[in-house]
C-alpha cells in the first residue's frame, strides 16, 4: 500500500480556500472601471452619436446614460454585479474543491 505524501496535505489545505468578499471586490473594481473607463472615454471622444452601443446598457441598468453621472451609475451597478458574482464564484470553488478533498480523503 502506497503511503500519501504530507506535502499533498498540506498543499490541499492551503489551496482548497477562496475568499468570496476577496474575490467579490476584485470583480466589482475591475467591472466597475471598465464601465467608468469605457463610457468617459466615449465621453471625451464625442461626436454625433455618442456610444449607440454602450447606451444599450440603459437596458440593463436603471438611470445609466453615456455620460459622465452615467458612468458613476454603471459604476455603481458593476461594483454591485461583481461583487454578488464573485461570492457565488468563490462559494461554488470552496464547494466543488471540499467535495473533492472529501472524497479524496475518503478514498
Amino acid at each position: 500500500m502506497e503511503r500519501p505524501d504530507p506535502r499533498d496535505a498540506l498543499l490541499g489545505r492551503a489551496v482548497v480556500r477562496l475568499s468570496g468578499n476577496i474575490v467579490g471586490l476584485v470583480l466589482g473594481i475591475v467591472g466597475a472601471a471598465i464601465i467608468f473607463i469605457s463610457t468617459n472615454w466615449l465621453v471625451i471622444k464625442g461626436g454625433e452619436q455618442v456610444g449607440p452601443h454602450l447606451g444599450l446598457l440603459a437596458q440593463f441598468f436603471v438611470g445609466y446614460r453615456v455620460s459622465f453621472v452615467g458612468s458613476l451609475v454603471g459604476a455603481g451597478y458593476a461594483l454591485v454585479i461583481g461583487y454578488v458574482s464573485g461570492r457565488f464564484i468563490a462559494w461554488l470553488y470552496n464547494t466543488i474543491a471540499s467535495l473533492r478533498r472529501e472524497r479524496r480523503d475518503g478514498s
